[in-house]
Order: C-alpha cells, then structure tokens, then sequence
C-alpha cells in the first residue's frame, strides 16, 4: 500500500551576514506521510538489548530536552525517564498465569542499554514477544505523555507459595540536552537529534549518563486448597476438557495397542503430567508419551497436551478401559473441578504368534525386554557365532593395531602440546558424555539428573562461579557479563527452569527428553562458538 501524504510543512529560509554580505539558506518543503521509510520502520525489539529513543515520531517528540535557564538537571530526569513493572495481577494461586511487563517511559533524547533483565526465581516462565514493527507507543501516566518502549514481557506460572519477588530490570542510558539559548525557533527544537543537531557548537549540548531499575513487585502466591482436593488432582491450573479413544476397537494378541488422551483448553498446559488411572487385568501398558500443540501467547496459554498410552494384550477376550478421570483448580471459580472421559470397549483375537512392533512414538521396552527373552532362552544357538564373530574381529583389529604402529614409529610423528591443545580446541571434548549415555539408555529420571549436573558443572567453568554461588541470579548476571545475547540467556535460564521442573515432578517426562538434550547442545555450542 502506497504512503498517503497527511500534511506538508515548509521551513523558511535562514539568512545570516558574513563579512558584510548576506547569506541566505534555500526553502525546504517536508512532506509527512502516514507510513515510516527508511530505517525507521523496524529499529527496535525488546529482546535486542538495545533501545534506540534518538528519534521519537514528530507527534511524541516532547521539548523536555531542552534546558532552561535554572533548570536542575537530575530533577529533569527523574521526571521524565524511569523504568516501570507493571503485573496483571499481585495476588494468585500456584499454577495461576501472572502477566508482568517491564517498560522505559521517556519524554527524552537518550540511547538505553539494558544492562540487567529481571530474574523469575520460582517461577515457570514464557516470554511473550511484542511486535516487532512497533518501535514504541504513546502512554499516559499520571497526567502526561509518554514514548512508552517495552523491555520484557512475559508470562509467569508460581511453582509454590509464598511471598515471591520479582526482580529489578536495569537500563543505562546516556541522555542528550540542548542548552535554550541555542534554540533559535521551536521550528529548530522539533528537528533536534537530525541535520540542525549537526549544526550546533559542542558547547550546546549537555549529556548526562545514568542507571535506571524498575522497583520490585511483589506477588502473593497463595497455596491451593487442600479442602475437597481430588485424588486425581496433580497440579493442573485453569479451565479444561478431556477425550479418549483407541487406535481401533478390534485387534489380535499379535497387535499393539494404542490409547490417546487429549486434554484441551487454558491454562498451565506446559506443566500437567499425565493422568493416572487402572488398567484392567490382562492389559500390559507402558509410559505415555506426551506431545504439545500450545499457543503460549494466549494469556493463559491454550491449546491441547496429547499423551499417547502402548498397550500390549496377550489373551484374547472383551475388555474395558476404565473412564479416566482428571482434575484440576479453577482459579477463577475458586474451586476444584473433575473431568472424565466415557469407557471403552476392545476385543481382541488370538493371533499367529508373530508379535508386531510397538509404534515408533510409544515406550519400546516392549520389544527390547522381547529380544532378551529370545537371547536367554536360545542362548546356546546364539553365543557360538557371536563368539566366532568376536575372535575373528579380535584377530584382525591386532593385526590392524600393530601395522599402524609401525606406521607412526617409521614416520617419527610426535604431537606437540600446542599442536595438541589445537586439535582439542576444533574438536572440544563433550561435556554431556553422561547426559548421552542415559538418552541411549532411556532412563528419564537419570537422564534429567545427568542432565542437571553436567550443564551446571559446564556453565560453572564457562561463566567462572563457584558451585556455591551457582544460583539463577548469579547464572544471569554472569551470561550478561560475558556477552551473551539476551535470546541466549532467556534461553539457558528456561532450560535450567525446565529441567529442575522434571526432576521435582513425580514422574519426568520421557517423551521430552530429545528436545531438552537438543537445548542443552545449543547452549554449549553456543560457547564454543565464541570461544570462551
């Protein structure tokens, strides 16, 4: 869509003498649209760490930067820039979604760096992201208009009661004044920061530099009832609904089965487990796998969590699945709910004898525990090839051995320690060597635990903290002294966050456990990128 013109303005021409002679500037017409070119159209984000305030549009930019006779500079500051915390609410239940957002209201020139983003201890975090296209908005407070820019944002769920901090953001910011006696017109004080900027003697202007923080919010998270609490509850929060169903109704014993429950609506998805509940006898079932379709925008987040259920039945006959019941705390009614799904029926055949796999999505146990069974009771037909096989590769892996170290023995090949200390600097050694033996093992609870302590001991010698000091203040604090994106540090903090989460559930969350070994390579890789 093509810019349509709102107004055109035309600035009068500038005469000044110069050795007698009369100097005189050509007209200039501006024309102003209602669309941004250039630049300008997409300077700023939240998340880039670096809050460009040098050009507000002509219909925010306020003459607070011009300085006036008598006027006291840090009494123009603190009138006009600070830091705000702004929470949805200061008062919820564990579980119950807060929606805090840190903002920089300015009524002056400045470039703001954020030097320090706040710290969610205790809490479960998920940053919403602003739109990138808006530069800033225009807010009133208190009377008086703002350029209003939004430094973080984001959507808290309290993992337990009590009093519960949040944490200041701090923004540096070097703020530009242009002294009165400079200004020749107010035509000249709305071009300041442009070409009549440029213009001006050193001696005009006077820049001041200083650290703004947000004051900390408070926020009482209450506990949740322990009156009427359901037996099936586990610590889902907010409004949802519960389904079930099979793969199919009829199958032989030769078959695996498999059951999905899907539980939709709002609230903390991200943080529900799987619901519980009595398989029938005859019925071999294993972990459920979990699956997120989740828009974490949505205030509370919304969507559907799918836990897909194998199942294995060795007899053939009629059976019931059980209603699955499931509860949850709605925040909003102040009370507990309980949802359940309707019974169902399956009949199975008896099969050939030839058991099929279990899907690729569900526990394979199933067929690892199978092939173990098949390994001891028909060991004797299997030990003696593998025996054979294991003495052949024995006899040529020697032969192979000893030719080679002929090789380097002839070739008089010795490694350096500088030569050495390169190889390993292209080729780091692996600091999740544990974490990778328990994914193949697919233990997820020594997997979660592996996980946890690797990635501490590693950012520890990354980020030079003691293992006492190894908290989340100190872990943010560090990522931003050393450098580290902003993205980056939400990042790893998220993961830490996440990966505590499993080791407090009851049951971790196997179905995950790709995706978080995925994270955790992408934050170590991150630093052997930079190098340091």
């Amino acid at each position: 869509m093509l810019a349509q013109v709102r107004f055109t303005a035309t600035i009068s021409p500038t005469a000044v003498t110069v050795d007698g002679k009369i100097l005189q500037s050509n007209p200039v017409r501006l024309k102003v649209v209602n669309e941004p070119t250039g630049n300008s159209a997409n300077r700023n984000s939240p998340f880039s760490g670096l809050l460009q305030l040098d050009e507000p549009q002509p219909e925010n930019n306020f003459s607070d930067f011009i300085l006036k006779k008598g006027d006291n500079v840090p009494d123009k500051i603190n009138k006009n820039i600070f830091v705000k915390t702004g929470a949805s609410k200061t008062s919820c239940f564990v579980g119950e979604p807060v929606v805090v957002t840190y903002k920089l209201y300015t009524r002056l020139k400045s470039e703001s760096n954020i030097i320090k983003h706040p710290s969610f201890n205790g809490f479960s975090v998920i940053d919403l992201m602003t739109d990138p296209n808006i530069n800033y908005v225009a807010e009133k407070l208190n009377g008086r208009d703002y350029n209003v820019y939004t430094i973080r944002k984001a959507q808290l769920y309290p993992l337990q009661a009590g009093a519960m901090e949040l944490e200041t953001a701090s923004v540096e910011n070097d703020i530009h004044f242009i002294k009165d006696a400079y200004i020749k017109s107010t035509q000249q004080a709305d071009m300041f920061g442009n070409r009549i900027a440029a213009a001006l003697p050193a001696a005009a202007f006077v820049d001041e530099k200083i650290t703004l923080q947000s004051k900390p919010v408070t926020i009482i998270v209450k506990p949740l009832p322990e009156a009427d609490k359901p037996v099936s509850f586990n610590g889902a929060v907010g409004n949802f609904t519960i389904d079930a169903a099979v793969e199919k109704n009829n199958f032989t014993t030769d078959d695996a089965g498999k059951l999905r429950i899907v539980l939709s609506g709002q609230g903390n998805l991200p943080l529900m487990n799987a619901p519980e509940f009595v398989w029938p006898s005859g019925i071999e079932a294993f972990e459920p796998t979990a699956k997120d379709d989740l828009n974490k925008q949505a205030v509370p987040v919304s969507g559907i969590k799918t836990f897909d259920y194998a199942f294995n039945i060795t007899k053939e006959g009629s059976y019931t699945l059980p209603a699955v019941e499931y509860s949850f705390f709605d925040a909003t009614a102040g009370k507990y709910k309980t949802i359940s799904t309707k019974p169902i029926s399956i009949h199975v055949t008896k099969g050939s004898g030839k058991k099929m796999l279990l899907p690729a999505t569900t526990d394979n146990r199933m067929t690892r525990e199978s092939f173990f069974e098949t390994l001891f009771t028909k060991r004797w037909l299997i030990i003696l090839p593998v025996a054979l096989l294991i003495l052949t590769g024995l006899f040529f892996w020697l032969k192979s051995e000893t030719a080679k170290e002929k090789k380097i023995a002839s070739a008089d090949i010795k490694e350096t320690w500088e030569e050495k200390n390169k190889r390993e600097t292209v080729f780091p050694k692996n600091p999740l060597l544990q974490t990778e033996a328990m994914l193949v093992k697919n233990d997820a609870r020594q997997f979660y635990e592996a996980l946890n302590k690797e990635l501490h001991i590693f950012l520890a010698d990354k980020l030079q903290l003691g293992a006492e000091k190894m908290n989340k203040k100190n872990i943010g604090e560090s990522l931003d002294r050393k450098g580290v994106s902003v993205a980056d540090s939400i990042a790893i903090q998220q993961l830490l966050d996440d990966i505590s989460m499993q080791l407090y559930t009851p049951f971790a969350n196997e179905g995950r456990i790709p995706y978080f070994y995925e994270q955790a390579l992408t934050a170590v890789n991150s630093f052997n990128k930079r190098g340091s």
